[in-house]
């Protein structure tokens, strides 16, 4: 059983959190979240204001730790806030959470919420979402924590935050994604950590395997047969296991691990599913998927 080292620092006693990031990245929950977990809460608080309640939420005895969020919605004037925070982090413990998610998860929030984007007025949602990445860059580049929400659910994402932020927790802990992938349909562009598992002999060349997948156990069976999987699989779990309380003791709060073999539906699947076993045996949180195990 690996133990899981470095412990972040509690909050402050006194902290302003800045929530700023995409549109449909999750900024409401994220908020809500903090407070239930005790900060003072503000949604949408114009950018001229932002000084004077850092101020005030300091000075006050009931609401020393406080959260706001800003975005798009406040127009031109969201230029100012890079100026505005640096300024404010010279006088108040502060930090800027930066939220975002990929395309692909942004189109289907607005598609499932028809809610229109802030920046529409006319253009496509997805012209939207390239042009708020582009006026929210040099804020995403002060953030303190840049946060992916593309795989996380409502309740994932409101427990990450929790844990963050809470303060009563005794270890770190890191959420950990083990995908599978095939190589003809593209790397994964998220993953922090990616094993080609190619090397290993294919079953899609026997044609009792070629319209199964790495799920079914006897697919499985037979790529275990096979000294180099037995090596490659007790190397690799011994790395990770290494690598992961350094990566927590560096503050990383989320990890993808990628293996991909050519089409994504044998190798790579069993490799992933008997990784993210022996990593959750280990202790770590884990969670997987196989993004390209059904197409051919």
């Amino acid at each position: 059983m690996a133990k899981k080292a470095g412990v972040e620092r509690a909050p402050a006693a006194h902290e302003l959190v800045v929530i700023t990031g995409l549109s449909g990245s999750g900024k409401g929950t994220v908020l809500k979240c903090l407070e239930d977990v005790g900060y003072y809460s503000v949604d949408n608080l114009p950018i001229q204001l932002i000084e004077t309640f850092a101020e005030l939420t300091a000075a006050s005895p009931s609401s020393r730790r406080a959260a706001l969020v800003v975005d798009v919605r406040e127009g031109e004037a969201l230029k100012r806030f890079p100026v505005i925070y640096r300024r404010i982090r010279r006088r108040v413990p502060a930090r800027l959470v930066f939220l975002e998610a990929d395309d692909e998860a942004l189109l289907r929030r607005f598609s499932e919420t028809r809610r229109p984007h802030p920046l529409g007025g006319g253009r496509s949602v997805a012209r939207s979402i390239r042009s708020e990445r582009q006026l929210l860059a040099p804020i995403r580049a002060l953030a303190d924590l840049t946060i992916s929400t593309s795989k996380f659910t409502v309740h994932e994402l409101r427990e990450f935050i929790g844990e963050r932020f809470g303060g009563d927790r005794g270890e770190s802990k890191i959420l950990i994604y083990v995908n599978s992938f095939g190589f003809r349909h593209g790397i994964p562009h998220d993953s922090d950590l990616v094993f080609d598992v190619r090397f290993l002999p294919n079953p899609n060349y026997l044609p009792e395997f070629k319209d199964r997948t790495g799920r079914d156990p006897r697919v499985a069976r037979y790529i275990r047969t096979f000294p180099q999987t037995q090596e490659f699989v007790a190397r690799i779990s011994q790395l990770l296991v290494y690598l992961l309380p350094h990566y927590i003791h560096e503050g990383k709060s989320y990890l993808t691990i990628s293996f991909g073999c050519t089409g994504g539906q044998h190798r790579s699947v069993m490799m992933a599913d008997e990784i993210r076993k022996r990593l959750s045996r280990a202790g770590f949180k884990v969670k997987g998927s196989h993004r390209d195990i059904h197409k051919h």
